[in-house]
């Protein structure tokens, strides 16, 4: 979410994003003006409108990162990737991250294989950019770990292969390294 957008809602300008209060339209008069565009046309004004975008706008894209490698160097490969996407897109990207194999070691308590705190760093901040995290309960099951043992922002879900399938049925783009 962009940051000045993040803050007007924690401001309580927002209410979500289907209880608006006519805030919507009084921010927008107020960046219209600001900004110049009053003086254009009301089909340049409507333009601009369609053109911001407020918290719980749906994004306009959707992206699935699969995450199965273990080594430190695809790890952060994959990350600054999800980064450079936030980067780009801001708040119209919808990002998810699944997890499975040898990658699902970023997501645990206490993981089975090397992560850095560096890794683990990153996975958070990116979480608190709104990028979702899956964790494949299939490999959870092989590894005898269950939903405690995962870190809170993962997402447990039953087969984290079935997870990558479906997100793509519902038009993320598929991300493999």
């Amino acid at each position: 979410m962009n940051k000045w957008l993040s803050k007007l809602y924690r401001k309580g300008w927002f209410k979500g994003p289907n209880n608006l209060d006519g805030s919507r339209r009084r921010l927008l008069g107020s960046l219209i003006a600001g900004s110049g565009l009053a003086a254009l046309g009301s089909s340049q004004i409507a333009k601009a409108e369609e053109e911001l975008r407020f918290p719980g706008d749906p994004a306009e894209h959707k992206i699935v990162y699969q995450f199965n490698k273990g080594d430190e160097a695809t790890q952060k490969a994959i990350l600054f990737s999800v980064g450079a996407m936030l980067r780009k897109w801001g708040d119209n990207v919808e990002i998810v991250v699944v997890a499975i194999g040898p990658g699902l070691h970023i997501l645990a308590k206490k993981p089975k294989r090397p992560v850095s705190e560096e890794t683990r760093e990153r996975v958070s901040s990116l979480n608190e950019y709104g990028v979702k995290f899956h964790a494949c309960g299939n490999t959870m099951k092989a590894l005898k770990w269950e939903d405690k043992d995962m870190l809170s922002l993962a997402k447990v879900v039953e087969v984290g292969a079935s997870d990558l399938m479906e997100l793509q049925e519902q038009g993320f783009a598929y991300i493999s390294w």
